[in-house]
């Protein structure tokens, strides 16, 4: 079997278009951890790198929404050390096609969400 690639520290820096979704789906975090899983299976571990935002509590309920929903898979792995992975499903990798393009809209309007959210605070 082989692994994916680690996933980077920086891949939601509080500068990534993605924070910026004026929308959510299942909870606040769950379109995160879909991109987080869609090069394939990842440990709790891992995903807690890129969404260090994301308290440990939070992220496990994201996890069970997701599982809840159909969208993510749990697998426990006795042997040889425990463990757990996390992987889409079939419907989770289905969310991809979808999220890209929201993305793609953030990253066109970046601009004017930020600005909009500065408008907003303004007294």
């Amino acid at each position: 079997m082989t692994h994916p690639q680690p996933l980077p520290p920086d891949m939601f820096d509080e500068l990534c278009p993605s924070s910026l979704l004026p929308f959510r789906f299942g909870d606040k975090w769950a379109a995160l951890v879909i991109r987080c899983l869609e090069d394939g299976p990842r440990r709790f571990s891992e995903l807690r790198v890129p969404l260090r935002r994301v308290t440990p509590k939070v992220l496990t309920q994201s996890l069970r929404g997701l599982e809840r929903d159909g969208l993510v898979s749990r697998t426990a792995h006795a042997a040889p050390r425990p463990r757990v992975e996390y992987a889409l499903t079939p419907l989770g990798h289905s969310m991809l096609e979808p999220l890209e393009a929201v993305y793609a809209w953030a990253t066109e309007h970046w601009d004017e969400l930020l600005d909009a959210r500065e408008q907003y605070r303004a007294p």
